[in-house]
């Protein structure tokens, strides 16, 4: 029985996935060649605004806490655990306020309604990750816009997904390239617990009633430490708190 609610749910929201895919890839490409990238940042906004709480469709629960001190016209790079596609809506919709930007890969910037148009309209680092040099000066790019804009990057240190919630070592490279054009920028570790079990088996089905969440953790000062150490200390505070789980 269970299994028949997983597949009805999951149609539902899919369908729900969908059309808001499409209605804002339409909203955005007018927003941002009539109104300009405050006004197609607010529409990306609210996608992922119906993109995370349509969740609810699934009978799953949405949680965000907040246990860091953000500060107000800081830099921050914000650095999760990742274990599935719909970490993101949530990171974008909760944290909009730090306009966090994020280092994806290449391949969802074509053909992907709304996201694409969004990752190559709105200053994310989208890289090849079979070139070194091209993703070393994307990555390089979004370092410099933070730190002129006091915004936000988000970046999956683990390089990958990780469905099993079991995390792959934190690879130092990005955030350290990040680090050389925003040195100022905080370190903030987030939380991701409960997505990768939400879809077991890639997008469809998706398994129904799932306590989904994300905890932002407190930030973590780079200054006069090596990168992989602050990265051991980020790992290890997502760790402990998925332990909790």
């Amino acid at each position: 029985m269970k299994k028949i609610v997983d597949y009805l749910l999951s149609i539902i929201y899919l369908i729900h996935f969908g059309l808001s895919l499409l209605i804002f890839h339409v909203i955005q490409v007018v927003t941002f060649n009539v109104f300009g990238k405050k006004a197609h940042k607010i529409s990306v906004d609210w996608l992922n605004f119906f993109l995370t709480y349509g969740l609810y469709l699934t009978g799953s629960s949405v949680r965000f806490i907040n246990r860091a001190q953000l500060p107000d016209g800081r830099t921050i790079i914000f650095v999760a655990n990742h274990q599935s596609t719909f970490d993101i809506p949530a990171i974008i919709w909760f944290l909009r306020k730090y306009h966090p930007r994020f280092v994806s890969k290449i391949e969802l910037a074509k053909g992907v309604p709304s996201i694409s148009y969004n990752l190559r309209k709105g200053g994310a680092a989208v890289i090849d990750r079979k070139d070194g040099k091209q993703a070393v000066v994307e990555i390089a790019r979004l370092g410099k816009l933070i730190h002129d804009e006091k915004s936000a990057a988000i970046i999956f240190p683990e390089g990958t997904r990780t469905a099993s919630g079991i995390m792959k070592p934190f690879i130092p490279g990005g955030v350290a390239t990040l680090l050389k054009r925003a040195p100022e920028a905080l370190i903030v570790p987030i939380a991701i617990n409960g997505t990768g079990a939400f879809n077991p088996k890639g997008v469809f089905p998706l398994k129904s009633f799932s306590k989904l969440s994300w905890t932002v953790l407190p930030g973590i000062e780079p200054a006069g430490r090596k990168v992989e150490e602050i990265l051991a200390e980020a790992q290890q505070a997502i760790q402990a708190e998925l332990d909790q789980k």
